[in-house]
């Protein structure tokens, strides 16, 4: 992933955190929330090669630290995003190109942001944070995992898109 590529990259996942900030996180979803961004970030993640994979991650888990509402320690979004990037990108291989096969990509994302969630989870019970009750985590990630896996189908034509507009001309090749 050449620098210019990640900054573009960067401003797009930027542009859909302000996006998840200001209006999808405002919505009553019933049983939880939806996570644009972390749809939308698994989505790039998994079109990219390894190392991209990761570089996304990091950046991803970069927006998600600086963010105002964040209340997790400085780093924790970035080391679980950075995992999980290195984490999709050795999985992702066995399971081929994501653009012949839509379902296995709509499905690898909605199951890649309920990992996370639960990834963020784990985390904060090793960090000692507080997150409140098990029956309230659980329907959280798995009423994220379910809105993912009902949205994803319309977002995920365009994360393609999208991508493709960051690529580089020796990348195109």
């Amino acid at each position: 992933m050449s620098w210019s590529r990640a900054g573009y990259s960067a401003a797009i996942l930027f542009l859909f955190f302000v996006i998840q900030e200001s209006a999808i996180s405002r919505i009553n979803f019933p049983i939880a929330g939806f996570s644009l961004y972390l749809a939308v970030l698994l989505g790039f993640m998994a079109l990219e090669n390894q190392l991209g994979a990761i570089v996304l991650g990091f950046i991803g888990g970069l927006i998600l630290d600086l963010s105002p509402s964040s209340d997790s320690p400085l780093g924790k979004c970035a080391l679980i995003l950075t995992l999980v990037g290195y984490l999709i990108s050795r999985n992702r291989e066995s399971l081929g190109d994501f653009t012949e096969r839509p379902i296995i990509f709509v499905l690898f994302v909605s199951l890649g942001v309920a990992a996370t969630l639960l990834t963020f989870l784990l985390f904060g019970v090793v960090l000692g944070e507080n997150n409140g009750s098990f029956v309230s985590n659980l329907q959280t990630i798995s009423g994220n995992g379910i809105w993912t896996l009902l949205l994803s189908p319309i977002l995920l034509p365009g994360i393609v898109k999208l991508r493709e507009l960051t690529l580089t001309s020796k990348e195109r090749i």
